[in-house]
């Protein structure tokens, strides 16, 4: 599997259950993912679907997030008419918290949309980011996503809509 600047991913394991119930309880995770039990629904739904990518993160071999691909078609309606139809959103989060802004984030998004990209017909990967995370939007940046616009979000608020054409 191919890594990024130390960064790889592999697809979850039934073993990583608990440690990713574990990282949603982490506050800074739920404040840019929401509730746990709203986050770990997302996740389950990622996990159960053959139309998404739910991906551990791994630096150095040591798991420290979750990112995943979900096509947008399977969640009824785009979340934005904004959003090219195709398209595969696109999330993470580092659980542990020593390799926060570390550019861990802008690898595991390189590596994820590239798989996205080399393994369906996608057009476009887009992601969603709260305009008070701009940690999490730079590493969209980094990870070559351009600004869309900004999106009501329920739960976040103003997001941004970001998206890395094909």
């Amino acid at each position: 599997m191919a890594t990024e600047r130390g960064v790889r991913l592999r697809p979850v394991a039934e073993e990583d259950r608990f440690r990713i119930r574990r990282w949603l309880s982490e506050p800074e995770v739920q404040k840019w993912w929401g509730s746990a039990a709203a986050a770990e629904a997302a996740i389950t739904l990622a996990l159960e679907s053959s139309h998404a990518l739910p991906r551990v993160v791994e630096r150095d071999g040591r798991p420290i997030g979750y990112a995943h691909a979900v096509e947008a078609a399977i969640l009824g309606e785009r979340p934005s008419p904004h959003m090219p139809a195709g398209s595969w959103l696109v999330d993470f989060f580092t659980g542990v918290a020593e390799h926060r802004g570390q550019d861990v984030e802008a690898a595991a998004l390189v590596l994820l949309t590239a798989e996205v990209f080399a393994t369906t017909l996608a057009v476009a990967c887009c992601g969603i980011a709260s305009i008070r995370n701009e940690a999490g939007v730079r590493a969209y940046e980094r990870a070559g996503f351009r600004w869309l616009r900004i999106w009501p979000d329920r739960v976040l608020g103003p997001c941004w809509l970001m998206e890395k054409a094909r």
